[in-house]
């Protein structure tokens, strides 16, 4: 089998979706190989979270907001439901609340609001604030801007628009085993592609692996899990804790953060230990996901740690008033990582791209990085 196309995107990830999307857009003739018979990676093992509000200041913010309006625009046309939209962070600690008091003096800022502990559980009632322990009444960081699908649900769903709005073919269960633009050999056959995009993601060894060698990258293990509420329990948006702000750079790289970090480290330092930080979004069908925790190294293994688990529902108690939460569905998800860049664009020659979202943001930043890539090819 012989095939030309426009481009040549390898791997069926948001990334790869995103720069098919950004091409068709442009009117090019598409190709996605994808190794496996369906998407099974870092891209549906999240929370379908765009998370606008707390990524990094400058371009990766940037780049979740352009990421954001795209979902917004693409989501109903493609048949995928956003569940829910905006973020409520709490915050206890006077050193947290500090933190958010200083993220309301950015430009991030736009459109958010600090809200009060009565103003946010006449909002929010399923927030657990003001606990009757005499510490300082809670605070809420409110954003308008995060929307919420389905993963697992909406790269499939996002894949068959590109294909029956724009005609971009794919081919799962197809490896590429050698590339030099415009050549490429698969599994089944060879390409000649004009373009050639590869968004591997966490496959770190395989084409252009000398490339990553200089970025220092490393693997990024997370557990997280599916919970089942009470019938009737509702979130009007996804739900975030103190853990975050020393988490997400946009709010960590504030000056306040330290005072944070230093009394977490003193009163929660087995769960920074274990990189957890509280996310709760909720499903159709009422269910919550709930994570996640964070552990690096070249190699991870497959098993969920329970003592982690554990340490992140007793997060999740402690946010959310559940008198149930049965936890129905456990996995691990992996992405590639990097301690100073959230993103890497490599150009082994003037016509291919290897591109690789290294800051676990794939769901809120893919979109807008694609638009880079190609603006800039």
């Amino acid at each position: 089998m012989s095939k030309t196309c426009d481009l040549l995107v390898v791997g069926a990830g948001i990334v790869g979706l995103a720069h098919a999307y950004a091409a068709a857009k442009r009117g090019l003739k598409v190709v996605v190989l994808e190794r496996d018979a369906a998407c099974i990676g870092a891209s549906i093992r999240n929370f379908g979270f765009v998370t606008v509000t707390g990524q990094k200041a400058g371009a990766s913010w940037a780049r979740a907001m352009r990421s954001r309006q795209v979902w917004a625009d693409v989501a109903p046309l493609a048949g995928i439901e956003v569940q829910h939209r905006g973020l409520y962070l709490a915050a206890q600690r006077p050193e947290a609340q500090a933190v958010q008091e200083a993220f309301m003096r950015t430009e991030m800022a736009q459109q958010c609001e600090l809200l009060s502990e009565a103003e946010a559980c006449a909002r929010a009632p399923a927030l657990r604030l003001g606990n009757g322990s005499g510490q300082v009444p809670g605070r809420v960081l409110y954003s308008p801007h995060e929307l919420r699908v389905e993963s697992r649900e909406a790269i499939p769903l996002l894949a068959r628009w590109l294909a029956s709005t724009y005609g971009v073919e794919f081919r799962f269960g197809e490896s590429v085993l050698a590339l030099q633009t415009p050549h490429v050999q698969s599994s089944r056959g060879e390409y000649r592609a004009e373009r050639v995009v590869v968004c591997t993601g966490a496959e770190l060894h395989g084409l252009f692996a000398e490339r990553w060698v200089p970025h220092q990258l490393r693997l990024c293990q997370l557990q997280m899990l599916r919970v089942r509420p009470e019938a009737g329990f509702k979130l009007p948006a996804s739900v975030m804790g103190e853990l975050s702000l020393v988490r997400y750079e946009g709010y960590s790289e504030l000056p306040e953060a330290q005072a944070l970090r230093a009394r977490l480290q003193a009163e929660e330092g087995e769960s920074l230990a274990h990189g957890i930080h509280l996310i709760v979004v909720q499903s159709a069908d009422g269910s919550l996901v709930v994570g996640d925790s964070h552990h690096y190294g070249p190699v991870l293994p497959p098993f969920a740690n329970e003592a982690v688990d554990d340490l992140i529902l007793r997060h999740l108690r402690e946010a959310l008033h559940l008198r149930e939460a049965q936890v129905i569905e456990r996995w691990v998800g992996t992405y590639p990582s990097s301690a100073t860049e959230p993103c890497l664009v490599e150009a082994p020659d003037a016509l291919t791209r290897a591109v690789t979202i290294s800051s676990g943001t794939g769901a809120s930043t893919a979109f807008g990085l694609a638009e880079e890539v190609f603006a800039a090819w």
